[in-house]
């Protein structure tokens, strides 16, 4: 059964692991990889990324892109939501930081941050505005 707007919005907000879809060109399958992002009821998807990442050139082609968050249990459920990007910002500690806590224990995140910071680099952040919903849950919760 399809999730109420409500039910969904919460879903996605919940600290699920996202699998973005971005199309690369017209003679391939969408890209499509594995990802943290950040989600509140009623406002823009956002993720960070490396600005000159394969992900992040297809997006800025392509101008939108679709994610998907799912679980298996207490019952199979899924959204997905597509929609144009509305804006890429630089990076900030404030935002690398909230999505570090939102996936990590508290006693990871700045060890988490100092790798990033040292071994990965600068990153962007990517916005979202949801146009295009699915959603299905499979039972009861």
């Amino acid at each position: 059964m399809a999730l109420s707007v409500e039910d969904r919005e919460q879903f996605l907000a919940e600290p699920h692991v996202g699998a973005l879809s971005v199309t690369e060109s017209p003679d391939r399958a969408p890209l499509t990889i594995p990802l943290w992002y950040q989600y509140t009821p009623g406002g823009e998807l956002w993720l960070r990324t490396l600005p000159r990442s394969r992900k992040m050139k297809a997006i800025d082609a392509a101008g939108r892109f679709s994610l998907l968050a799912h679980r298996t249990t207490p019952t199979v459920r899924y959204v997905s939501v597509e929609g144009p990007v509305v804006r890429t910002e630089p990076d900030s500690p404030s935002r690398a930081r909230e999505l570090a806590a939102r996936y990590l224990a508290p006693e990871k995140v700045d060890a988490y941050l100092e790798f990033e910071r040292t071994q990965i680099g600068e990153h962007v952040v990517v916005y979202l505005r949801p146009e295009r919903w699915l959603s299905l849950d499979m039972g009861e919760s």
